[in-house]
């Protein structure tokens, strides 16, 4: 396993950042894309890892889809709501938004489907989405409520259900996405809170950019009517909002300034929130129609913060890798469901903070990390998730003696993250 070592910058960052594609909203577009009438125009679009796991899937499940890595374009010529092959074997790798979406989509036709991952992706619980499945109708079999899995699809007429809202906002946004395709629609009722709220919304305005109406009462009860055509168009991939999160940051412990064209007060993306975090940290921040930017403290000495990240939990790691520089503690909350992520998200940020000389308490729903006055030289381990291997990154940007094990992971949203952090950062060392 490789490992990358990171150099610290000896003065101030100072650059404007071009960051790739939306995973969520590139995820959701291919499939909504395939779901439509007519040939789609994805313009902006991410060409990662779990993007390819699903366009690979739709071109086994018989949609076209043709790709152009190097002008981030796909066009995919939709197949109407049902998918044209009767029967595959899809891998689906650790992509979680892949495994659920496609998951509810296969359910849509007729035909028998067989979806597998990766040994992690074994282990990630989907019971809460084949629960729901089934009470609309679906005949899915798994031996744990996980994949791998059968699905023996005779279309979904629809129908009301419920859900609990506590387990992964993925769920929720499979149901909504195949709703308007279904014969009679969804009515889809949440039991408990609803966690990662903003993905859920980002789900609710892309069904309307693609010319599906539905309605929700606060969150909490969805309704959407059946057998709605899908609009084919060209479609606008924003930039995604977790990994300029990583840029934003680095802004912030080094003093400097950095600015993500392309990426608004208007984005769909709910982690853009993650800059108000950096405010209150003690961070300017900028956001217009057209760009979102950010200047660190001088000298980096950030303020410790107390905050709830369950709406933004693909940033904590990105705070928690920070937060040894704040001049109080920081406290992360009521994110006890990113356990269930790639790996163990908490669990394993405790372990690194710590492994680098930081004070840490873990707690069941988030941590509390605290100041340190130097952290040690560490190889940090990285646990095949791309998000350590970006946070602790930009931690090395502060601390020298630094290095990422295994940093090829981030191949899975952001291939190319260590080129474009060392272009930010070349004139500052």
């Amino acid at each position: 396993m490789s490992t990358l070592p990171i150099h610290p910058v000896s003065h101030p960052i100072d650059g404007l950042v071009s960051v790739p594609g939306s995973k969520s909203i590139t995820n959701r577009a291919l499939l909504l894309a395939a779901l439509a009438d007519g040939t789609s125009r994805l313009e902006g679009a991410l060409f990662s890892d779990d993007t390819r796991y699903m366009a690979t899937a739709l071109i086994q499940l018989g949609v076209k889809v043709r790709g152009d890595e190097l002008g981030a374009e796909s066009e995919i010529e939709g197949c109407g709501g049902a998918f044209p092959t009767p029967e595959a074997e899809l891998f689906l790798g650790n992509a979680g938004t892949a495994t659920r979406f496609l998951t509810a989509a296969l359910c849509l036709g007729n035909g028998t489907y067989f979806v597998d991952g990766i040994a992690r992706m074994r282990q990630r619980p989907i019971g809460d989405l084949l629960g729901a499945l089934r009470t609309l109708g679906a005949d899915i079999v798994s031996p744990n409520d996980c994949v791998p899995l059968e699905i023996r699809a005779q279309g979904l007429k629809g129908g009301a259900v419920t859900i609990r809202g506590d387990a992964s906002s993925q769920f929720l946004s499979a149901l909504l996405l195949i709703a308007p395709k279904t014969r009679d629609g969804l009515e889809i009722t949440i039991d408990g809170p609803l966690f990662s709220q903003p993905y859920v919304e980002m789900t609710l305005q892309m069904l309307e950019q693609w010319g599906a109406a539905s309605s929700n009462e606060n969150l909490a009860r969805f309704h959407v009517a059946g057998g709605q055509t899908l609009r084919a168009q060209t479609y606008v991939i924003e930039p995604d909002a977790s990994s300029a999160s990583y840029f934003f940051a680095a802004a912030a412990v080094t003093g400097g300034r950095v600015r993500i064209k392309n990426l608004g007060k208007d984005a769909l993306q709910g982690d853009l929130a993650f800059v108000d975090v950096l405010e209150k940290m003690g961070c300017e921040v900028k956001k217009t129609k057209t760009f979102t930017e950010v200047h660190g403290p001088r000298e980096g000495k950030l303020r410790g913060v107390s905050v709830d990240m369950n709406a933004i939990s693909d940033c904590v790691m990105t705070l928690a890798a920070i937060a040894p520089f704040a001049d109080a503690p920081v406290e992360i909350s009521n994110v006890a469901h990113i356990r269930g992520k790639e790996t163990d998200r908490l669990a394993a940020l405790c372990r690194e903070l710590a492994r680098l000389g930081a004070k840490v308490e873990e707690k069941s729903d988030g941590m509390t990390i605290f100041p340190a006055k130097k952290l040690k030289r560490a190889s940090i381990k990285t646990y095949d998730d791309h998000r350590m291997a970006m946070s602790f990154a930009i931690t090395g940007l502060r601390s020298p003696g630094i290095e990422i094990r295994d940093p090829g992971c981030v191949a899975k949203t952001f291939p190319d993250f260590f080129e474009r952090l060392d272009k930010l950062c070349a004139r500052s060392r």
